[in-house]
C-alpha cells in the first residue's frame, strides 16, 4: 500500500502593484493572467480563476502540500514581476507592492469566490482595491491596519 498526501485547501489570494498605482492597462492585464495560469500549471498548483485589475490582482487556488502560503505567493508575484519586465508589458520597471492578503474558501464557496472574481470590473465601479481588501480582512475576522498605521506601530 503506497501512502499519499491528499488535500484540499482553496485561497482566495490577492496582492497590489507598488503604492497601488494602476500599472497594467487592460491589454497588458488580460497577458498577466494568461500568465499566471501558465505558471500555475508549470509549478503544479491548480488555479482555478485569475483577475488582474490595473493596481491589484486575484487568485483562487487549490493550495498543493508541498508549498507554503507565503512562498507560493512569492512565486507567483516574483515571476510575474520579472515576465512583465521582460517582456516589456509597461514603460519603466514594474513591481507588485509588499504584502499580500489569503483568505481560506470553504469548498462549498469555490464557485461563489470565483464568481466574484470573475466580476472585478463591476465590483471596482463601486469600490478601490483598498476598499476591497480592507472589507475582505474585517470579513474574515482580522483587524485592518492600513499603511499609515502600519507605519505608526512599527515607529
Amino acid at each position: 500500500m503506497s501512502l499519499h498526501a491528499y488535500s484540499r485547501v482553496w485561497l482566495h489570494i490577492t496582492w497590489g502593484t507598488l503604492e497601488r498605482r494602476p500599472l497594467l492597462p487592460k491589454p497588458a492585464a488580460a497577458k498577466v493572467s494568461n500568465y499566471l495560469y501558465d505558471y500555475a500549471e508549470e509549478k503544479r498548483v491548480y488555479m482555478k480563476i485569475n483577475f488582474v485589475n490595473p493596481d491589484h490582482a486575484h487568485v483562487l487556488v487549490d493550495l498543493p502540500t508541498s508549498l507554503p502560503i507565503d512562498e507560493l505567493v512569492k512565486l507567483l508575484k516574483g515571476s510575474s514581476s520579472h515576465w512583465i519586465d521582460q517582456n516589456r508589458l509597461i514603460p519603466g520597471k514594474f513591481s507588485w507592492a509588499r504584502g499580500y492578503g489569503a483568505f481560506s474558501v470553504s469548498h462549498s464557496g469555490v464557485e461563489q469566490v470565483a464568481r466574484y472574481i470573475a466580476r472585478q470590473e463591476e465590483h471596482h465601479r463601486k469600490r478601490t482595491f483598498s476598499e476591497e481588501l480592507e472589507l475582505l480582512v474585517k470579513k474574515h475576522g482580522l483587524v485592518w491596519r492600513d499603511e499609515e498605521t502600519v507605519e505608526t506601530v512599527q515607529n
